[in-house]
């Protein structure tokens, strides 16, 4: 890898760990020609399918136009860089697991107001103004009233499913 100081063609690397809970490498690299050291990381790169805008158009996913969103969303709200990296990787993943060839931008939306609803409210408030287009404080008022009676992220996921899916299952009733 090349030195990002000096340019140097070729680093060697010092240290080798984990990071992000298993999910990526950390490596601690030394140029020999400068000295310096810095990190890279190293992770899997798995494909993602590209967003189905509503015009039928399609784009790359990007996840830093998903965080950029977030982020002004989630502007001077006391949520840490580890939580909303935490919440970007859901959408991600829930991306690549998706079933469809494209994932329309309607889905990506309603994904991101999920995750910015746990996260913080008034965030999700932002988020849903612009994204469902409020024209009128009745809109926000309204919002506000469903988000109100949403269960808590704690309570969802304390909850049983209605319905229980087993491996076993031959589908008779």
């Amino acid at each position: 890898m090349q030195c990002p100081y000096c340019r140097h063609a070729d680093t060697r690397v010092v240290d080798s760990r984990t990071a992000d809970d298993g999910s990526s490498i950390r490596r601690r690299r030394e140029c020999p020609e400068c000295g310096a050291r810095f990190n890279t990381f190293e992770r899997a790169h798995l494909p993602v399918p590209p967003i189905r805008k509503s015009d039928g158009s399609t784009e790359a996913f990007d996840e830093e136009k998903l965080r950029r969103g977030m982020v002004r969303a989630l502007y001077k709200r006391p949520v840490s860089d580890e939580r909303l990296q935490q919440s970007i990787d859901q959408i991600v993943e829930k991306l690549r697991t998706a079933s469809e060839r494209s994932v329309p931008a309607r889905t990506l939306g309603e994904w991101v107001m999920d995750e910015l609803r746990d996260l913080d409210h008034v965030a999700y408030v932002r988020f849903a103004s612009v994204y469902r287009q409020f024209n009128d404080a009745q809109a926000f008022r309204e919002e506000i009233e469903r988000l109100e009676q949403t269960p808590s992220a704690e309570l969802r996921r304390s909850q049983l499913p209605l319905i229980h899916h087993s491996e076993d299952d031959d589908g008779a009733a």
